[in-house]
């Protein structure tokens, strides 16, 4: 007979999450990874036209969206999840505006927002309260998404297309997006 060393495979254990639940985790991972392809996308459309403090802006952004995917990664395999990433479609990459670029991130903020409430009812319909908690981090973000890009599109917009060096100027001396962390310690 072997010998147990008090150790088990996650694999053995039981899931801290239903099926159902870690089915829209996996798709919240490819939608949180082309959110970033997306912001990379833009960003570099507006390092194609000089404007380096709204490209540096968006390529933030494509960090911040990665990191939320590996936050999704990371708590699909502490719950004793499998990681399956879908297929992630193309980003676009032609903008007619900068307001046309920026309308389309704040859409899409609104859309992640609806994502992450629909993970969280399967959350609560499942009573899983740890997938509740992880979520409510998302929660928070989503506000601060959402309120940063709609800043961002008011300022482009009074600014104007021929204008977009005061854009420049406003974001070199008042970074819209809070510092690195401050996100995250706001909503612990």
């Amino acid at each position: 007979m072997a010998k147990k060393t008090g150790k088990t495979s996650r694999t053995n254990e039981r899931s801290l999450a239903s099926g159902r639940l870690l089915a829209a985790l996996n798709q919240q991972i490819g939608n949180e990874m082309g959110a970033s392809l997306q912001y990379v996308s833009i960003a570099s459309h507006f390092a194609a036209q000089d404007l380096p403090n709204l490209a540096a802006f968006f390529y933030r952004q494509a960090d911040e969206e990665r990191q939320h995917a590996m936050k999704f990664v990371h708590f699909v395999v502490d719950v004793g999840g499998s990681v399956v990433i879908p297929a992630v479609p193309a980003p676009r990459a032609k903008f007619a505006t900068a307001a046309e670029a920026i309308a389309l991130s704040l859409d899409w903020e609104h859309t992640v927002t609806e994502q992450i409430y629909a993970l969280v009812d399967i959350a609560k319909d499942d009573r899983n309260y740890i997938a509740q908690r992880f979520l409510d981090w998302f929660v928070t973000e989503q506000l601060e998404e959402i309120t940063t890009m709609g800043t961002l599109l008011s300022l482009v917009e009074r600014a104007g297309e021929e204008n977009l060096l005061f854009v420049e100027d406003y974001l070199g001396k008042n970074p819209i997006v809070p510092a690195e962390g401050e996100a995250e310690g706001a909503a612990e």
